[in-house]
């Protein structure tokens, strides 16, 4: 009796609809596939890592951080296991005293200095300058880059170190774990770790030159100074947005490896705070996440089709729509309980998190094109006459 009731549910899409469930379907199914794969497979950092040899520079480039500042620096300071640590923090032009937050917080450190960022030359982005201004001071044989709004465990830098020496890698992206409080964020913030441990071949992505095998998360970046220098350093993604996956994509064709490790230990960070800034974040950004914004588009149209037809599918009685949601749904659980984040019921809304995700997307290459994208009170770069690549 159920079959009948399946079936003739089921007779209300049209077969161009059924095709289009039975596909994003077995795609959802892949992607559980390879989201349980890559979970085994991601990188884990030492509980209890060696002290470090060598010269470690950890790097902050900040701007109007001053209510981050602090608690970033006060946990760099606190590190154990790096006997020979400096700490550059880089004032990129900021208005709210910034600055003297971070001097206040070295609290007389011979560790740390604060440095006054110099005038971005013509090409380069603010973020992109002033990493490479700071890895230009730096003097350390690995540096690490942290952002502001990142809270470091006390042997943080120490396992992240040792994870890069022992895996034989050049750079490492340690992933932190992603804080999502508001119902925005919670909707959308998730979406990060999962994309790439639902798409990314993890090993393959390590030693692979091809651009789009990938990945990274500037927020914690870790890298052999030699390397990063031979493979043109910041100066080499100067007017990429995305410079994290970028520096990533460097370092390979340099004839280096890397690619993103399990942070969930290292760090912290809620990346943004409400949905305004959650929109706004992404907005500068998402129009290059394909490579390009008609790549961009394509890919928010793949995204909206896997959050809409496998559910529409499975409430119209498709047993391959149930299939699909569920798996889904059961890819969000496995990322979220490898990566630290939240499983329940965050999970159960993915369909709605790959409609408003889709959705961003485009908002950010209609801006894009507009040439009115902002980030930090700064006019991002625009295509000439507002037209795409």
């Amino acid at each position: 009796m159920s079959r009948v009731r399946g079936t003739r549910s089921l007779g209300v899409l049209p077969r161009a609809g059924r095709g289009l469930v039975a596909a994003t379907s077995a795609v959802s199914t892949a992607l559980l596939a390879h989201t349980c794969a890559n979970a085994l497979l991601l990188r884990r950092p030492a509980a209890d890592p060696p002290p470090v040899r060598g010269a470690v520079s950890v790097l902050l480039p900040v701007r109007d951080e001053a209510h981050q500042v602090a608690a970033c620096l006060a946990a760099v300071r606190a590190q154990r296991g790096v006997p020979d640590l400096e700490v550059l923090v880089l004032d990129d032009a900021s208005g709210d005293g910034t600055a003297e937050a971070a001097r206040a917080a070295a609290d007389g450190d011979p560790r740390v200095r604060v440095l006054a960022g110099r005038p971005a030359p013509a090409g380069w982005l603010g973020k992109t300058w002033a990493c490479a201004q700071l890895a230009e001071a730096a003097g350390g044989d690995v540096l690490v880059f942290v952002d502001a709004d990142v809270r470091l465990a006390i042997g943080a830098v120490a396992a992240a170190v040792d994870q890069l020496r022992r895996s034989g890698l050049d750079l490492v992206s340690p992933y932190p774990r992603q804080v999502a409080v508001t119902p925005g964020e919670r909707l959308v913030q998730p979406l990060l770790q999962w994309s790439w441990l639902a798409t990314l071949p993890l090993r393959l992505a390590e030693r692979s030159p091809r651009p789009s095998l990938s990945a990274a998360n500037g927020q914690l970046l870790v890298v052999d100074a030699a390397r990063y220098r031979a493979a043109g350093g910041h100066a080499a993604v100067r007017g990429d947005v995305l410079d994290d996956v970028a520096l990533v994509r460097a370092v390979k064709a340099a004839g280096g490896r890397g690619g993103v490790t399990d942070g969930t230990a290292l760090a912290t960070c809620r990346m943004y705070d409400g949905w305004p800034a959650v929109r706004d974040g992404y907005a500068k950004s998402l129009w290059s996440a394909g490579g390009s914004p008609g790549r961009s588009l394509v890919l928010a149209a793949g995204l909206a089709a896997l959050g809409v037809a496998p559910l529409a599918g499975a409430l119209a009685g498709s047993r391959a729509g149930a299939l699909g949601l569920a798996a889904g749904v059961a890819s969000r659980v496995v990322a979220a309980r490898r990566t630290g984040g939240r499983a329940w019921p965050d999970a159960a809304a993915h369909p709605a998190s790959l409609v408003v995700l889709a959705a961003l997307v485009v908002r950010s290459v209609r801006g894009h094109r507009r040439g009115d994208l902002e980030w930090k009170g700064r006019r991002l770069p625009s295509p000439p006459h507002g037209r795409g690549r």
